[in-house]
């Protein structure tokens, strides 16, 4: 391990902004790219017609809970590995990197069930007859296979937790190009395939995952030989599990929560029509790509954090935090800007008809009013997941998404119609940054300070022996 140890190092060493441009940016591309699984998918769906694209917008929140397992479990990984390293626990960081894919194994039995039940699922949500019968062929393979993009989540973090992050940014890529290329190719009939619509969406969409899986398995093996990865060491370790799930536990109940609070507001919007499902779909495939970027920044500084809380290093800690805070509200602004500039284009994207693109100039103008603060509120989780307190990220998603969001939406309905929805996203994003202020206060006086106070101490104890 001492390779990994001199590769790791330079988070304790290199100037930070530099460092947090270089552990981020390969993240930040790398998780745009994986918005645009979704968000291509959809785009050459809603070639085939609107209950196509309302199909697999129901489909959505059953996609993100997969991806909040995957993220959730990887990113304690992540931290984990890197803390580890960053207090030269070097037998224990290979404990990491091994039971993570046994956790991942776990995770995908209850996917394979989703997938079962895949056809009740979608009846739940609309008596759409035509809309059914997409949804259940596209949430069925996505989920069977999710497997892919579970393990494609583990080998990305292992790269990451000790500072390779290139290799990330080419799985992603690659992935995306295939899915880009299979996707018209499957939907379509091209080239001598069969048309198979929406059901070649499903397929195009794991292809591209298989593909970004087995580059992850080559990378690992190539460039992360200090890990000492192989099958025949991992083995069950309890407490090691234990601590991934406790950093990455909170993490998957974040992202989950969107997942549940997305699957209640299609219920509520379906009762006006399933224009508004997919108008509703559009902007959550649109609002991934201003998202996706600031989590890879989040990605890419829980390491950075991690490593030098683990070091002892307040100085350079507090660095971290409060740049990653300044980039994730400016990006954000950015992507606010834009839904306010090019509406009309942005729904072009979707084939959407007058009726779809009236209602979701509305829905987007303000729904992107809530970017900044969400900007906000995903930069200090970082903090919160680096130093052990993912349960105040877990808290603040728990207001945003469940206790806020979705009454909102419920009332707002009842009080003015489909446009008075939007605006409980904007509301609930105002409590959620109202919460993260207050608990960011708690870990600089609980953690923060007290970690200056033990280097002070730890002087004065030499002092006195000398």
């Amino acid at each position: 391990m001492s390779n990994g140890a001199r590769s790791s190092d330079r988070m304790g060493t290199e100037p930070v902004h530099t460092l947090l441009l270089k552990m981020s940016f390969p993240l930040m591309i790398s998780m745009f790219v994986l918005a645009m699984y979704n968000v291509v998918d959809s785009i050459f769906v809603s070639r085939i017609n609107e209950n196509a694209l309302a199909a697999v917008s129901l489909c959505f929140p059953f996609q993100n809970l997969n991806v909040a397992f995957g993220i959730g479990t990887a990113a304690g990984m992540s931290a984990l590995l890197s803390r580890y390293l960053g207090a030269r626990r070097y037998s224990d960081a290979e404990k990491v990197a091994h039971n993570g894919f046994i956790l991942a194994l776990i995770n995908y039995s209850l996917f394979f069930v989703i997938g079962c039940l895949a056809h009740t699922i979608i009846r739940l949500q609309t008596h759409d007859a035509q809309i059914i019968d997409y949804g259940t062929v596209y949430l069925q393979l996505t989920q069977w296979l999710s497997i892919l993009p579970m393990i494609q989540s583990m080998f990305e973090r292992l790269l990451q937790g000790t500072g390779k992050t290139f290799p990330i940014l080419l799985m992603q890529i690659t992935g995306s190009i295939v899915n880009l290329i299979m996707d018209p190719i499957l939907i379509f009939g091209l080239f001598g395939f069969p048309a198979l619509g929406v059901k070649g969406a499903a397929i195009a969409t794991v292809f591209g995952q298989f593909t970004g899986c087995i580059m992850g398995i080559i990378f690992n093996k190539t460039l992360n030989k200090e890990l000492g990865l192989s099958l025949s060491k991992v083995r069950p370790h309890l407490r090691t599990m234990i601590d991934i799930y406790k950093i990455g536990i909170p993490i998957i109940v974040l992202q989950s929560v969107g997942a549940i609070m997305n699957f209640c507001i299609n219920r509520i919007l379906i009762g006006f029509s399933s224009t508004a499902v997919a108008t509703f779909g559009v902007y959550f495939k649109l609002q991934s790509f201003v998202f996706m970027p600031i989590f890879g920044m989040n990605n890419g500084s829980v390491p950075i954090i991690a490593y030098n809380y683990g070091a002892g290093e307040k100085q350079r800690l507090e660095q971290a935090m409060r740049l990653g805070v300044r980039y994730g509200i400016a990006i954000m602004s950015i992507g606010t800007l834009i839904f306010w500039l090019i509406p009309e284009e942005l729904m072009a994207l979707f084939d959407a008809s007058p009726e779809m693109t009236a209602m979701g100039v509305v829905a987007l103008h303000i729904m992107s009013l809530n970017f900044p603060f969400a900007g906000y509120c995903i930069m200090r989780g970082a903090s919160f997941q680096a130093l052990g307190r993912s349960v105040y990220s877990m808290n603040i998603s728990l207001v945003r998404q469940l206790v806020v969001i979705i009454p909102c939406a419920f009332l707002l309905s009842k009080i003015g119609g489909v446009n008075m929805v939007w605006w409980a996203f904007p509301i609930a994003e105002v409590a959620g940054t109202a919460m993260s202020i207050n608990y960011y206060r708690t870990i600089k006086r609980e953690i923060i300070e007290k970690l200056g106070n033990e280097e002070k101490v730890s002087e004065e104890n030499v002092k006195q022996e000398e």
